[in-house]
């Protein structure tokens, strides 16, 4: 079972993330369109997991399973779909076990694309959600220090409710 810690935000962020584009879009080659930072660590100001998400959207997401290994070198672990139809999802840990990162890989075009990419950009161009959502999270982490589960669960509707939001947003910015 893993800790939940929140951190103030850091603008080393957004160095950890364009470092490990790079290295991803190396190991994954030209089958890369392009790689978002998207999650928490993405929206300024707010309080987040220290672990750095990053979209990776490729031209076939077949491709991607014999390219894990390439991934593994870096030190990711490959988990298939985990959950969600048409991703594939990897995760890594440091020296210590503790995660510091997440890749999420689509196939250009996926809706799920446009659904993660739509909350950042909401919650970037509305600091009041993006604050609501940072003091969910420290409340939750406090409430639920050892309990992954229960802090995920306790941030899923206000997720579902500002998702929903973004993609009629996004509709409308078109």
């Amino acid at each position: 079972m893993r800790n939940v810690e929140v951190h103030p935000p850091n603008p080393v962020w957004k160095v950890q993330a364009e470092t490990e584009s790079q290295q991803v879009k190396q190991a994954l080659g030209n089958i890369v369109v392009t790689v978002h930072h998207i999650g928490s660590t993405s929206i300024p100001k707010i309080y987040a997991k220290p672990i750095i998400d990053l979209l990776v959207e490729v031209q076939d997401i077949a491709v991607v399973d014999d390219r894990a290994p390439a991934m593994e070198i870096l030190g990711y672990q490959a988990m298939g779909e985990y959950g969600i139809p048409g991703r594939r999802f990897f995760r890594k840990d440091d020296a210590t076990g503790t995660r510091t990162h997440h890749i999420h890989t689509f196939q250009v075009g996926s809706p799920d694309v446009l659904r993660h990419l739509a909350f950042r950009d909401f919650m970037v161009t509305h600091p009041n959600y993006a604050q609501q959502y940072s003091d969910l999270k420290r409340q939750l982490a406090a409430r639920y220090p050892d309990n992954i589960e229960s802090y995920m669960d306790g941030k899923d509707s206000f997720i579902q409710d500002m998702q929903q939001r973004a993609l009629e947003w996004q509709a409308i910015k078109r």
